[in-house]
Formats: C-alpha cells, sequence, structure tokens
C-alpha cells in the first residue's frame, strides 16, 4: 500500500469538548504531567522529564462511559491520577461541574472529593491489609462526616451486598478473599459516597476471565441503576468496547483518536488504532485463513521513551504511512472529512474507514516479515509487506 500524498480535510477543527452534545461533567484542556529527572554528585540537578501526559483535551458528560485505551506506558493511568488530583498537574485544565481544580487546594477540593471516586487497578495493594472490610468501606464516609439512615454499619453492609459480597463479611479482613472480591471490595469503597464520577484504572486486568466478566456487569449494572459516570481505563479492546459508550485511543502521552464506540472499532482512522485493533487475536479461524477477517499490521519496535519523544507525529517511528511533513507538525486532533460528528483524529495521512482483511498485510518488522517468506533473516527490509 503506498502512502497518500493528500490529507483528509478538517471540518473546521472541531474542538474535543465540543464534539458530543450534553452536559460535561468533567472537561481537560491541555492536561499535561512532566516528572522531573535529577542527577549529578555531588549537587543534583534537573536534566530532563518523563513526559508521561503531554497536551491531552478529553470530556466526561454525565452518565456516560468513557474508554481510554493504549499500550502499556502511554499515560492512561497517570490520566486518571491526575482527573482525580492524586498527582499535581505540571500544565493545561480541569474543569469539574463548571468549576476550575487544576490547582485547587485542600480545602477547595473537600467537597469535590466525595464526587469523584477511584478503582484502583491491583485489588491487593489498594486494600489496607490492617483494617477491616467494614473500616476500609466506612472510612470515607466517616472523614467526610456522611451518617447515613440507619447508620454507616448498615450502609457498609447494603454496599457489600449490592457488589455481590455477603454482609456478613463486614468484620474480614482483606487476605481473606480472592482477587475478585477484593475488587468489589474496592467497588464498595467507591461507591461508599455517592460519587458522581468514577476512574476506573483497569479494574479488571488482575482478574481471571471469569471474574473480570462479573466485575465489568457490576459496573454496568451500578451505571444504569445511579447514573454514575465513568473513565474506564484499560488496555483490553475487547471489554472497553463491552463497556463504553465514547473511546479515546492514547499514545506516548497523547490522544490519538477519539470517538463513539462504532467508530473507533468499525471505522478507526489513525494508523496506530488499526495497529492496536488488528492485535487482537482473529476468533474464527476459517474467516482469517481466507482472508476474510480483519486487516494483519505487525509494528517493529517498542513505543520510544518518554523522556525524548520524537518530533511531529509521536506514532511516525513505528508507522508505515509516515512522511517528511510527520516529523515537521504535530497533526492536531479535528474531525476528518468522512468521520461521524465526535470522531476525531490527529494524522496527516489517514487510513481509509475499515478494519477489514488488506490484500497485504503490513508487517513492519525484518526478520519476522522474512520468517514468514521463508527467505531467512537476512533478505528483508526495514518495511515489507506480505501477499495473501
Amino acid at each position: 500500500m503506498s502512502n497518500d500524498t493528500t490529507t483528509a480535510t478538517a471540518d473546521a477543527g472541531t474542538p474535543l469538548r465540543d464534539a458530543v452534545p450534553g452536559t460535561a461533567l468533567l472537561e481537560v484542556e491541555g492536561l499535561t504531567k512532566h516528572f522531573p529527572i535529577y542527577g549529578g554528585f555531588p549537587v543534583k540537578r534537573r536534566v530532563g522529564a518523563v513526559q508521561a501526559v503531554d497536551g491531552i483535551d478529553l470530556a466526561v458528560h454525565e452518565g456516560e462511559s468513557f474508554g481510554l485505551v493504549g499500550e502499556s506506558g502511554c499515560g492512561k493511568s497517570t490520566t486518571g491520577r491526575l482527573l482525580t488530583r492524586l498527582l499535581e498537574p505540571t500544565g493545561g485544565r480541569i474543569t469539574y461541574n463548571g468549576q476550575d481544580i487544576t490547582h485547587a487546594g485542600r480545602k477547595q477540593l473537600a467537597p469535590i472529593r466525595s464526587e469523584i471516586q477511584m478503582i484502583f487497578q491491583d485489588p491487593y495493594s489498594s486494600l489496607n491489609p490492617r483494617q477491616t472490610v467494614g473500616s476500609i468501606i466506612g472510612g470515607p464516609m466517616e472523614i467526610n462526616g456522611m451518617n447515613p439512615p440507619g447508620g454507616r454499619e448498615m450502609r457498609v453492609r447494603e454496599l457489600l451486598e449490592t457488589v455481590g459480597l455477603n454482609p456478613e463479611h463486614y468484620n474480614r479482613f482483606p487476605h481473606e478473599f480472592s482477587g475478585g472480591q477484593r475488587q468489589r471490595i474496592g467497588v464498595a469503597r467507591a461507591l461508599a459516597l455517592e460519587p458522581k464520577l468514577i476512574v476506573a484504572d483497569e479494574p479488571v486486568s488482575a482478574l481471571d476471565v471469569s471474574i473480570q466478566a462479573q466485575v465489568v456487569n457490576l459496573l454496568q449494572n451500578l451505571q444504569r441503576e445511579l447514573g454514575i459516570a465513568f473513565l474506564f481505563i484499560a488496555h483490553d479492546l475487547a471489554v472497553v468496547r463491552h463497556f463504553s459508550q465514547r473511546v479515546a485511543v492514547m499514545y506516548l502521552g497523547k490522544i490519538v483518536e477519539v470517538g463513539d464506540r462504532d467508530s473507533i472499532y468499525n471505522r478507526p482512522r489513525h494508523p496506530y488504532t488499526h495497529a492496536l485493533l488488528s492485535a487482537v487475536p482473529e476468533a474464527t479461524v476459517t474467516a482469517a485463513r481466507d482472508g476474510e477477517g480483519r486487516e494483519r499490521i505487525r509494528l517493529a519496535g517498542d513505543v520510544p521513551s518518554p523522556i525524548n519523544p520524537p518530533s511531529g507525529c509521536r506514532f511516525r517511528t513505528r508507522c508505515w504511512k509516515a512522511q517528511d511533513r510527520c516529523a515537521k507538525e504535530e497533526p492536531p486532533l479535528i474531525r476528518l472529512g468522512g468521520n461521524r460528528e465526535g470522531h476525531l483524529t490527529a494524522c496527516h495521512f489517514p487510513e481509509e474507514p475499515t478494519t477489514a482483511a488488506r490484500e497485504e498485510d503490513v508487517i513492519l518488522d525484518p526478520a519476522l516479515l522474512a520468517a514468514e517468506k521463508g527467505t531467512g533473516a537476512g533478505s528483508a527490509g526495514p518495511v515489507g509487506k506480505v501477499d495473501r
């Protein structure tokens, strides 16, 4: 497949915050987080920075589930911690319910803390082993001075029942539970203050497949019944597709594509989104063998270091469509011609809106290309394609 020489047209550069109608509960503009690196002896000085999150825009609306996907190390978890203000942003702006909370102090955040909760990735380290389940779930209510009808203990027992646990587990300790049960305890703790937004940081990645389904279905039921908005962070594309209404794709600290679920999974435009979706194994073996399945793309190398990211488009070092312009200009996140409203892409030379199998597979790994051609490791070039 040859590189395109023209760029798809944009529809007036629609900003992300205006792309989807409705009331925005949380808005982010140009959010940045750089972790400083210090070196030198005997006097340490700043020698660089890890650009974990580098200028992202997103909006989560009331009652919606918003998915954030990408490779490990792309900045997803850091973004979640920035939105809950567990980390201090380096730059940008975070607005919650119309209030700027970017650099809000402890007193300013106090009334908002109860409305924004987080489910952590590791169900083992996120629970205090010295506290009982009752103390873990009831602690947030005590800190915020909440006295629900019937008392805190009754409320905790109700929450345990809501997440599928026995209310009699009130006096047990975390080590007495399995991983799936611990994650349910984390969900109950997040629900204790009746939040409006929950940031779920890979809540099922450490669980067995059967338990993953139970936890995801639990979160979906809670969203429908309580109207809670979710920012669902994960790298499991199947789980995100099942849970989220809108999805953003993140790469090396940047959001490269965002849109509704159908647009991202069936009509992606960014090359990285195509590569990410093609990495999921084919469920139907016959379709893949007959060339009727999804496209097949194999990228070369790992994600570049966030300490010194590539200039221009950050994906260009692994992209089969990269040209000189990609190294000089950073592509804006805009609506391309042919995209649905709210479907934004950051690419100078976008792909066709389909995930159907290609006439030629895109394989950028020379060793893999040589192995599949059966011609020996030394005969492959840096970029190659295999006929189907």
